[in-house]
């Protein structure tokens, strides 16, 4: 059985005329999270000679909160994740990054909305392109890196549960409470050149830590993005959760998690990072008040499911239940320079 283990390798240099290129597809809280690290990572790298090339490509399939509101009463698509990563990879320099999350309290009209997604709105309205108010909206905050919408056209999940349900909607999708058999997009949305390029150029390709199907596969279904992934030479990397997902993931292993995104796009994961066994107490008794347990790391199991299982301490200390970014972000890092 194949198994990686931390330290994967010497900490080598990539040749300072061929930058490591790193494509991360996905959303929520796990996609900024590994953005925040590779920003920090990606500044230090930079004093060593090394440089690093970063683009997200998020999903846009939200449809709660702000990002829903304005998705329904303008037609863009959810800005809320693309917003997040963003801030993530302005990597805490921007002055503008905490006004850009920023959240209006109260029920007015205001209300419950952030200025990063009220942004990205009008400079969609101004612009006429969703993809092209990203791109303003970087250059506001000073982004190491690109940020691009996996589609600039809204779409929709749609979930076949287990018990026959079909359930539209990524809060309904959450709200069900069962076990998602397939997802797809409805809608026309396709993915832009500049993510299809970013994964066909990529040495590295990212996919998750973050909700299973609401925001990894999310981002990943969206027509052109599938095509990428499977004919990338990059190594893909499937950042394993820590804690299972009530009402999504409820009792799937780390090896089941390789499965569903290899049933939903085909052989497309090298290798699962997921964090090495046990984890903290603390954090387990929390996560189990909310019906999440965590995900179990069967090494053969994932090697029969065709990925290289790694394990690695990926945990944040302050926050026991959440990846450090720092962390992840060295994991990845040293699996792109060895492979």
């Amino acid at each position: 059985m194949r198994v990686l283990e931390q330290p994967v390798a010497p900490p080598l240099r990539a040749e300072p005329e061929r930058p490591l290129r790193i494509a991360a597809v996905g959303g929520g809280t796990g996609l900024p999270c590994v953005l925040e690290g590779l920003a920090t990572e990606g500044a230090d790298a930079d004093e060593e000679g090394e440089q690093l090339i970063v683009t997200a490509v998020v999903t846009t399939a939200d449809d709660g909160g702000s990002s829903g509101e304005l998705r329904r009463r303008y037609g863009v698509p959810a800005p809320g994740d693309v917003r997040n990563c963003l801030v993530a990879l302005a990597g805490g320099t921007s002055p503008l990054a905490a006004v850009f999350q920023h959240r209006f309290p109260g029920d007015g009209a205001l209300g419950g909305h952030t200025i990063g997604n009220l942004v990205l709105t009008a400079l969609a309205q101004r612009l006429g392109d969703f993809g092209r108010a990203v791109d303003a909206a970087a250059g506001m905050l000073g982004v190491r890196g690109r940020v691009v919408p996996a589609t600039a056209a809204p779409v929709e999940l749609v979930a076949e549960l287990d018990d026959g349900r079909v359930v539209r909607g990524e809060t309904a999708i959450a709200a069900a409470h069962g076990r998602v058999a397939t997802l797809r997009l409805a809608g026309a949305g396709v993915a832009p050149e500049s993510a299809i390029e970013a994964i066909g150029e990529a040495d590295l390709v990212v996919l998750g830590p973050g909700s299973l199907y609401s925001s990894v596969l999310a981002g990943l279904l969206v027509p052109g993005i599938p095509e990428a992934l499977r004919s990338t030479s990059a190594t893909r990397v499937l950042v394993v959760n820590l804690f299972t997902q009530a009402g999504e993931s409820d009792g799937l292993d780390a090896a089941d998690h390789v499965r569903a995104v290899q049933r939903h796009l085909g052989d497309v994961v090298d290798v699962a990072l997921a964090q090495r066994p046990p984890l903290p107490a603390e954090a387990v008794a929390a996560y189990a008040a909310e019906g999440a347990e965590p995900v179990r790391v069967d090494r053969e199991a994932i090697d029969a499911a065709g990925a290289v299982p790694m394990v690695a301490d990926l945990i944040a200390g302050g926050a026991p239940g959440r990846h450090d970014p720092r962390k992840l972000a060295r994991a990845l890092l040293a699996i792109a320079r060895v492979r």
